[in-house]
């Protein structure tokens, strides 16, 4: 849970969507589109061609023969190695839980060197029909500057985070509300995009998330210890020439009020855009949050009474329940006066039915045990 008695990112990095339901509205009854008052299709397609009857973040209207060919994703192959979890350089977040450090032995993987994209997460969607959460409650999360709706959709600031709104009509499609598309934005990654709904799509690709120990091994890229997935620079130094010489999409300016665009980004960046890390991967920091495998928990590096104990810990997992899930890797709108999270070691967290405008998803191999 976070200090304002949510589960969910305690500084308002990601809203739940309990916090971006303003007070006296109420969200559409689950198994119904926003905009479909009789769930027979999509709110942005009248035709009913779309199967709108698909369970709600289940993946129920997934094909039932779901196998990696349908995942175009170029792979970064992450070899088996060990490395010491959690933060090295002091930047913790009181809460997070990124301490105590451990060392962590990690069996080889595949991960997807970008996060799911809007094209690609289009293809489920045409192949099976799915539904998304957003679109299934008629909202999510959008934060206050990249909203594109008219004014009766905006439902009002979110609680506790006022730079976000709950707005009618937003989703995957819709990424600002209902006068926004992503025409020309098939490249960047898909967001409004909930746990459930990224479950739903590794079913059909055959695929799963990936842990938050293998993310931030991969995150690493070979680094052991390093802040960043480049190294201790910080990003404003030595980056990429065409984003203003930033490493990374992040905030610059005065969050939340005015972003001075520096690396030419507002919200998402394409998915190739600034530089890969020692493993291949694009962007594993900055651009937006990636959801995790395990269940949220700031104590669950406390593994054991003594260091003894923690010694190597094998290819770890969350723990069993709990209300949320981890969020990894932080987005556009962190800034070092505010929120710190585009570190390797960063942890956050957001319930599993929440969707918001800067959270996504990469995915991982099948353990030999699940293919």
């Amino acid at each position: 849970m976070s200090e304002n008695g949510t589960a969910g990112c305690g500084c308002g990095c990601t809203p739940t969507r309990a916090q971006a339901l303003a007070p006296g509205t109420a969200p559409a009854p689950r198994g119904v589109p926003a905009g479909t008052p009789d769930g027979r299709g999509r709110g942005d397609d009248p035709t009913g061609t779309s199967a709108g009857s698909a369970e709600r973040g289940s993946g129920a209207s997934a094909a039932s023969a779901p196998g990696s060919a349908r995942h175009r994703i170029e792979q970064a192959h992450v070899p088996a190695g060990t490395f010491v979890m959690g933060d090295s350089s002091g930047d913790r977040n009181r809460g997070d839980g990124e301490t105590p450090r451990h060392e962590v032995a990690i069996s080889a993987v595949d991960i997807d060197a970008t996060t799911v994209t809007n094209d690609d997460f289009a293809r489920f969607v045409e192949d099976t029909g799915y539904v998304t959460e957003a679109e299934t409650f008629g909202f999510s999360a959008v934060f206050h500057l990249a909203i594109s709706a008219p004014p009766e959709d905006i439902m009002g600031p979110a609680s506790g985070v006022p730079w976000w709104a709950g707005v009618k009509g937003a989703h995957w499609r819709r990424p600002g509300g209902r006068d926004s598309s992503i025409e020309d934005i098939g490249d960047h990654p898909v967001t409004h995009v909930s746990w459930n709904d990224a479950q739903a799509y590794c079913a059909w690709a055959g695929r799963r998330l990936p842990t938050e120990a293998e993310w931030e091994y991969a995150s690493r890229g070979g680094l052991d210890g390093a802040k960043y997935p480049w190294g201790d620079e910080e990003p404003d130094t030595g980056g990429d020439p065409e984003h203003g010489g930033w490493r990374a999409n992040i905030w610059q300016g005065d969050f939340p009020r005015a972003n001075t665009l520096e690396d030419g980004c507002l919200t998402t960046a394409p998915v190739r855009a600034f530089s890969r890390n020692g493993y291949g991967l694009w962007q594993s920091v900055g651009n937006v949050w990636e959801w995790c495998e395990d269940v949220f928990h700031p104590a669950t590096y406390r593994r054991g009474t003594t260091a003894a104990q923690r010694t190597l810990v094998t290819d770890p997992v969350g723990p069993e329940d709990g209300p949320s899930r981890v969020l990894r890797g932080g987005s556009y709108l962190c800034h070092i006066s505010y929120c710190n999270r585009y570190r390797n070691s960063a942890r956050s967290q957001n319930t599993p039915d929440s969707s918001m405008g800067n959270a996504g998803f990469r995915t991982a191999s099948l353990r030999k045990a699940d293919a």
